[in-house]
């Protein structure tokens, strides 16, 4: 009787790491790819694998602030094509694009800050706190009690802000291909620049 009880524990905690897991993989699609690949990288290694000392804390807090800082940062920047066809990027402002380098053939007024893009820094940040608070080895370090007594939010939580945010994002389009964002193409580079409005 205790060995079918076992199982079905142990079943029912991988049924509900694998609903998580696949939530949290539907969330990731939103954010940018680089700042992601940095925070599963770094994560394990600087939460020791979910045994946190005092500087494993503070380490792993440094790490959550600054990947979430450049998913925010990230929606605010967009790229163009160059007169030889070279990407560049820059940042977005309310006159237009502010590039790295300077591009006098390009009319960069057409990449104004829009009212999307901020929906989509407060959604990117949304959706990477509920990636990052409910990693594994996050929640092992800061609150290692939270994972067997909330297993229903842990499984919950994921799609619901994947859902929440994917409908967000309909009806706010993200036509920027800003820096850890897959880059454009040279039709995209011009759907971008009529589409942006």
């Amino acid at each position: 009787m205790a060995k079918s009880s076992s199982k079905t524990a142990s079943s029912l905690s991988n049924s509900v790491s694998e609903k998580t897991l696949t939530g949290l993989g539907n969330l990731i699609k939103l954010l940018p790819t680089g700042t992601v690949f940095v925070f599963q990288f770094l994560n394990p290694v600087l939460t020791n694998y979910g045994h946190c000392s005092h500087v494993n804390k503070v380490l792993t807090s440094i790490l959550i602030a600054l990947c979430g800082f450049s998913c925010v940062f990230s929606c605010f920047t967009d790229s163009f094509k160059d007169g030889n066809g070279k990407v560049r990027y820059g940042i977005v402002t309310v006159k237009g694009l502010w590039p790295y380098s300077s591009s006098s053939s390009i009319d960069l007024s057409k990449y104004k800050l829009r009212a999307g893009d901020f929906v989509h820094a407060f959604f990117s940040i949304i959706v990477f706190a509920v990636l990052s608070l409910l990693d594994s080895n996050t929640v092992q370090c800061f609150y290692p009690s939270f994972e067997s007594t909330e297993k229903v939010l842990l499984m919950v939580l994921p799609p619901v802000i994947g859902a929440i945010s994917a409908s967000i994002f309909v009806v706010f389009p993200n036509k920027r291909h800003g820096i850890g964002y897959p880059s454009i193409s040279a039709s995209d580079s011009s759907d971008n620049s009529s589409n942006d409005d």
